[in-house]
């Protein structure tokens, strides 16, 4: 990319519109403009920065992230970061669902079986208490 488009506002405002998958028409309805009026400012090398505010915010950015948008960078992000699930990532369950749920129903009627003791143990101390 030559030192021109980099610092070409209009095609930076114009690749994270198209990576929004945005229509210039959506675009300019947002901004309360016409489609060509989109266009025009998509040709535009520069910007004024009121204007470059409210095509910030109909596209869902910041002002600095269209000045400082660089195509490399985002394909070098979803280089490093997407991943062939199919080949390297194991999603499937690495047990028996059907042994989980026996075992917390077991674990369940333990637990049940310690309150109802518990339970016990206190009315027989009442009861203790009450005889003396």
């Amino acid at each position: 990319m030559s030192t021109a488009t980099k610092n070409h506002i209009g095609r930076k405002i114009s690749r994270i519109r198209e990576l929004r998958d945005m229509k210039q028409e959506a675009l300019a309805a947002a901004l309360g403009i016409s489609q060509q009026a989109v266009s025009s400012i998509e040709n535009s090398e520069t910007i004024d920065d009121v204007k470059l505010e409210e095509v910030a915010k109909a596209l869902g950015v910041t002002a600095e992230a269209i000045k400082n948008f660089s195509e490399e960078a985002v394909f070098n992000i979803i280089g490093n970061t997407y991943h062939d699930q199919s080949s390297s990532l194991n999603y499937y369950c690495t047990f028996n669902p059907i042994d989980k749920i026996v075992s917390l129903f077991e674990e369940k009627e333990i637990l049940f079986e310690r309150l109802l003791q518990a339970e016990r143990d206190k009315v027989t101390y009442l009861e203790k208490l009450t005889n003396s």
